[in-house]
């Protein structure tokens, strides 16, 4: 098994991503890198990802591009001057497009938004927030590394070998923490028993009254 590295002895994002880290880890990773180091863990991500590359994300003013709300939308509209949001108007809009009634806005398009704005992309229209959505476009992607604890967890929950643990929380997190410091896929599978039979020795004991 091999253990999480220093970041700066990493070398590339492949290897970066195969690692887990936390979201205050990664923010004060890019202060030191001279990154943008504030947003959510995966615009964090993108920001390293970029400075993996050899280009780092920009800071953009904001202020640059004022949204048009009185301006009649239409596939053609610019997301930044349309007065574009998560919102009733334009979940109707989008419904009539796709011709889903109870249309709802997916992870992917809320990572093209915030790349839109990001890089303050005025080129970007609803037409290609609905290729977003129709898994058309590699614009942007939602990177679900945010929530991989929780599936580990649920995945935990869900497997009978783990039915009579007393704390089924504990257990889960001794496992995942050694999962996320290593190499390892970082999802929960049976097999995790047998990887770290030491690890979980004692909550099996809780089946027997233990803990």
């Amino acid at each position: 098994m091999i253990k999480r590295p220093e970041f700066f002895q990493i070398k590339t994002y492949e290897e970066f991503c195969n690692y887990y880290w936390y979201r205050t880890e990664l923010s004060q990773i890019c202060r030191q890198l001279g990154l943008v180091h504030s947003g959510t863990k995966q615009e964090l991500n993108e920001a390293l990802a970029a400075y993996f590359a050899g280009q780092p994300l920009k800071k953009v003013n904001k202020q640059t591009v004022k949204p048009k709300n009185k301006q009649e939308i239409g596939l053609s509209s610019s997301l930044l001057l349309c007065g574009f949001a998560f919102n009733q108007t334009f979940r109707a809009y989008f419904a009539r497009q796709t011709g889903v009634k109870s249309f709802k806005f997916t992870a992917d398009m809320a990572a093209a938004w915030r790349k839109v704005k990001a890089e303050n992309d005025v080129n970007f229209t609803l037409e290609d927030m609905l290729a977003v959505y129709a898994g058309e476009s590699d614009y942007a992607k939602y990177d679900n590394r945010a929530c991989q604890w929780n599936q580990f967890y649920k995945d935990f929950c869900a497997d009978k070998r783990n039915a009579d643990l007393k704390n089924k929380m504990q257990a889960a997190s001794l496992l995942w923490r050694a999962v996320k410091e290593s190499d390892k896929a970082k999802v929960y599978t049976a097999q995790l028993w047998d990887s770290y039979p030491n690890l979980l020795k004692n909550e099996s004991k809780s089946k027997r009254g233990g803990v």
